[in-house]
């Protein structure tokens, strides 16, 4: 359990001994189901025909994008999302300046009320700030990764990104850092599993090294936010790290490609894409991508388009 001391700052630890330790339909199927969910809306359907859309509506592939690769850090990222055509947002929690802005309960209905008149969803909320404030070194930081599970309850959200880069960045040799890092996701992880939610782990490691983490804390609420684009940067073997972390320990996917579209690098998109369908990762792919022309609604929808192909050929 977590305590603060009186100036808000401070945490200490205890174990909760109760601790303990879820595709692309082409377009046109896609189209069917918003008809036929509007015709439910206002007729009696049979019981045959809800499950059906509710099933449809399971294995569809769902894309997001990151409000920080909008460029919206706040409730217009979802009337932007709506034009793009995307399924819902990653929304930034907020920064050390703005004190967590998403932790004030008027922000949060402000942002389901974005959500809900859009029709998207919150996907995840995302922790960037934790690459200058390191949960390794900040006792605030776990405090707020805290805090943050209730947000991501409160908005729906699947996950938590925690991010470890720059000031933050875990390196496996750094010995001190992966034990402080763990023990804190030790303590974390029984909150995350009483509020439903996954903590996703993005970093530089290895697969073998994230694992070795997920072991330890011995909980399913903590798991890989794996991206592509940063294990292919470091080297990595993208297709075996999918296979070896597997698809119940990746909460969600970013695909972006540095500077560019996707499928105009170096990434082999339709090998990962299939990496991912012989898994059967069932998860958000959430787009971390860039703007190269500058008009992000136009780049995007590219992007959008690129990913929707490589899926579709599933069905």
């Amino acid at each position: 359990m977590f305590s603060r001391d009186p100036k808000g700052d401070q945490a200490t630890f205890s174990r909760d001994p109760k601790g303990s330790a879820h595709l692309a339909p082409k377009p046109s199927r896609r189209e069917l189901l918003a008809g036929a969910a509007s015709t439910a809306a206002g007729l009696a359907i049979s019981p045959e025909l809800r499950a059906a859309l509710a099933d449809a509506r399971k294995d569809r592939l769902k894309v997001g994008m990151c409000d920080w690769s909008m460029g919206r850090r706040d409730v217009t990222a979802f009337e932007l999302g709506k034009q793009i055509g995307l399924d819902g947002v990653e929304v930034s929690i907020g920064s050390a300046e703005d004190n967590l802005k998403l932790r004030r309960p008027e922000v949060q209905k402000q942002y389901l009320a974005a959500a809900r008149k859009h029709g998207l969803t919150i996907s995840s909320v995302a922790m960037g700030l934790l690459n200058r404030v390191p949960l390794m070194s900040e006792p605030r930081a776990a405090l707020w990764v805290a805090d943050t599970i209730q947000v991501a309850k409160n908005l729906g959200a699947r996950s938590v990104l925690l991010a470890f880069f720059g000031k933050g960045e875990l390196r496996e040799e750094n010995k001190d850092d992966m034990r402080r890092v763990t023990e804190a996701l030790v303590e974390l992880a029984p909150r995350a599993e009483k509020a439903g939610v996954i903590l996703g782990l993005e970093t530089y490691l290895t697969a073998e090294a994230h694992l070795k983490i997920i072991e330890q804390v011995k909980s399913n609420a903590l798991q890989v936010y794996y991206d592509v684009y940063n294990a292919a940067h470091k080297k990595h073997d993208v297709l075996k790290e999918i296979k070896l972390i597997g698809a119940k320990r990746i909460c969600q996917i970013h695909f972006k490609e540095g500077p560019n579209l996707l499928g105009s690098g170096k990434i082999d998109w339709p090998a990962v894409v299939a990496t991912l369908k012989q898994i059967n990762y069932p998860g958000w792919i959430v787009l971390e991508t860039s703007s190269p022309t500058k008009n992000v609604l136009v780049d995007t929808q590219a992007n959008l388009r690129y990913v929707r192909r490589l899926f579709e050929e599933r069905l």
